[in-house]
């Protein structure tokens, strides 16, 4: 099994995994953006994540790091829960492509009236499954894990180890 360098992709490409280490005071991380797809469809690969609580004794000068949640997100969850659930909503309601493009220009997703269509088509195919990521636009985007560590062990594909 390969593991690749810090900051130069998916730390476990083989497996198609990223392992991701976030604070329980604000779980979240950085994610490379690649396109507006990744917010709809997922990521592309599925996540690890450790949350941890950190404590720190100022007078005997040491740190305690505890381990609170170890958790398994299938790549087909990683998608933003807003988008995915607005999307799954809108096709519930017969909603079409201009109903789906007007959603994805509405939500600011970085991308083109040529993308938008093809993303419309493409949902309309084949649906995307409900994410539970939150990702914020920018180009270096924000993955947020609340709802994840809420939902792990009770959602499929999201599974919790500790």
């Amino acid at each position: 099994m390969h593991v690749r360098k810090f900051g130069a992709g998916i730390d476990f490409p083989d497996l198609n995994v990223d392992m991701k280490v976030t604070s329980i005071r604000q779980p979240q991380s950085s994610c490379p953006f690649r396109s507006a797809r990744q917010k709809i469809f997922g990521l592309g690969y599925a996540l690890l994540i450790f949350v941890y609580e950190k404590t720190d004794d100022p007078v005997a000068k040491t740190s305690r790091l505890e381990i609170l949640h170890a958790i398994f997100v299938e790549a087909s969850r990683t998608a933003d829960f807003q988008c995915t659930r607005g999307i799954l909503q809108i096709l519930a309601n017969n909603g079409n492509r201009d109903d789906l493009m007007a959603f994805m220009f509405d939500r600011n997703l970085p991308l083109d009236e040529i993308e938008a269509a093809n993303l419309a088509n493409e949902i309309l195919t084949t649906p995307p499954e409900l994410g539970y990521l939150t990702i914020s636009n920018a180009l270096q985007w924000r993955l947020q894990y609340g709802r994840v560590i809420e939902e792990a062990g009770k959602v499929a594909g999201i599974l919790k180890a500790i």
